[in-house]
Formats: C-alpha cells, structure tokens, sequence
C-alpha cells in the first residue's frame, strides 16, 4: 500500500475530526462530574422502586432539584448523583427512602467537597500535560542516535503533535456525549485518555523504531518516502491486530459491562481507533515532511 501518496486525505480527515472536537469543545463545553466540582454519589437498591419514582422523591417530597438517576441493571440498584451534602441529610434521605420504599440497601456513598474537586481538576489537568511531554521528551532521548535525515527532536515533537490529536478528538467525543446523554467529566475520563496516550503513543514508537532500523538499513538504496511507506507496511497488520484485540475486548464490556463504565469504555474504544490511525496515517507522513524541511 503506498499510504505516503495518499497523506493528504488522511490529514484532511484529521483536520475536520479536530475541528470538529474544538467546535463541540467550544459550544457544548465539558460537563463536570462531581469529582470536580464537589458533590454526591449515592448507590442504593431499593425493591420497591424505579428510576422515575426515586427522581420524583428526590424532586417533590426532598426538594432536591439537581438529582440525576441512573438504573444499574446488573447490581439492580440505581446510582444517585447530587449536590454535595451533610452527613445529617445523608442520613434523613436515606430514612425517608425506606419509609417510602421499603428497605432500601445502601451499596455506596461518596461525598466529595468544592475545594477538594477544584484541586483534583487541577491535578488532573497538570498530569496529562505531564505525561505528554514526558513521553515526547523520552521518545526525543530513544531517537537521539538517528540525526540523518530526520533530527531526533522532531520524533519527539511529531509524537507530542500526534498525541493531542488523539486526545483533542476524544475530548470533543467527550463533549458531545455530556450534550447528548448527559455524560459528565470526571477522573475516570481523565485515566481514560491517559489509557489512550499510552496506546497511541505504543503504535507510534513501533512504527518509528521499524524506520529507524530501514534507515541504518536502506538509506543507500532507497529514498526516505520508500523507507517510511515500507516501515508502515511492515507494521500495519501488527497495528491493526493488536489494536482490534483490545476493541473487541471492549465491545463486550460496553455491551455487558456495568452501567456505570458504559461511557467509560466508549471514550477508550473510540480513543484506541484514532490512535491507531494517527500512528499509522498522520504520524508517519508528518516525519516525511519533518524529514524534507531543513
């Protein structure tokens, strides 16, 4: 396959997908869980009720405006997401639910305080700008014996621009879910995107160690464009199949896996397909560029 001839289209595919995401970004903005922005998460099982009878209570009889009630069908439970609040209205809540209810088993509770979710945000958001340019850094480092015709600091860039398509685009699937379904930003979306760094950046080193070694091997022989197209054929097949082992993975887990990580597992299968595209379409062509800019 001579992906190289076709590098054009598969940077215009990206363009519109990061357009996309920045519009969606842009409009929609991030929903916030409350990781972030304090709050409660409440998993109770209660027999005698349903999704729409729990939001009704929350609504009418606690005056609680801001409930958001999930059915967990494979624990026959409901999780409760709401504002933060005291330990002595946890405890009427939950009275008042038995009372209405029936017995009412409580399975998990988390309360989470403003400052301390202003202060995970922002650890989080440190961690990812961390890692990427750790790994950008690093892979600079590996390529630090490979200065002809492509200087090693341009893998470590190249590397670094491939990983915020990918985490730009899964940031506006992100965006569009919180829109659409409700879906709210929370830590486990933060690991979720450092999931699909890693992945990306897995494939992207591959296919750049495959070019290292046709560099040191064809570089008298072969022109770069006929390295870098040979180095992604060699690599492809072993891109693609490890990658749909792990979608294939996660279809069963979005399909069979608890509630509660269905979006989860979504952001992580969609991340590792534009990952394994970038490596393969966007950062290979882009070292060919770098390679031909002195």
């Amino acid at each position: 396959m001579n992906i190289i001839k076709y590098k054009s289209i598969f940077f215009a595919v990206s363009g519109i997908l990061i357009i996309a995401s920045i519009v969606f970004v842009s409009v929609f903005g991030l929903k916030s869980g409350i990781d972030f922005v304090g709050g409660t998460l409440w998993q109770i099982r209660a027999s005698g009720a349903d999704s729409r009878s729990l939001a009704d209570y929350f609504e009418n009889d606690l005056n609680v405006k801001n409930a958001v009630i999930y059915s967990e069908s494979s624990t026959q439970s409901f999780l409760v997401k709401l504002g933060a609040i005291s330990e002595s209205d946890h405890q009427n809540y939950l009275s008042g639910l038995s009372k209405k209810f029936g017995q009412v088993e409580e399975l998990r509770y988390e309360s989470i305080g403003p400052t301390i979710g202003r202060e995970l945000k922002n650890k989080a958001i440190t961690a990812v700008i961390l890692v990427l340019l750790g790994i950008s850094l690093y892979v600079a480092y590996a390529f630090r014996k490979v200065s002809y015709p492509i200087k090693s600091w341009k893998y470590g860039v190249i590397t670094l621009l491939t990983l915020f398509h990918d985490v730009i685009i899964s940031t506006g699937l992100l965006a569009y879910l919180g829109w659409r379904y409700g879906i709210e930003l929370d830590t486990k979306f933060i690991v979720a995107l450092l999931v699909i760094v890693g992945f990306s950046v897995h494939d992207t080193i591959v296919v750049f160690d495959r070019i290292r070694e046709n560099l040191v091997i064809s570089a008298n022989r072969m022109d770069l464009q006929s390295i870098i197209n040979s180095s992604i054929n060699q690599t492809v097949a072993r891109s693609i199949n490890t990658s749909l082992t792990l979608v294939l993975v996660l279809l069963v887990l979005f399909f069979l896996g608890p509630v509660s990580l269905k979006y989860f597992v979504l952001l992580v299968m969609v991340g590792t397909i534009v990952g394994t595209y970038s490596s393969i379409f966007i950062a290979s062509p882009a070292l060919l560029i770098a390679g031909k800019k002195k």
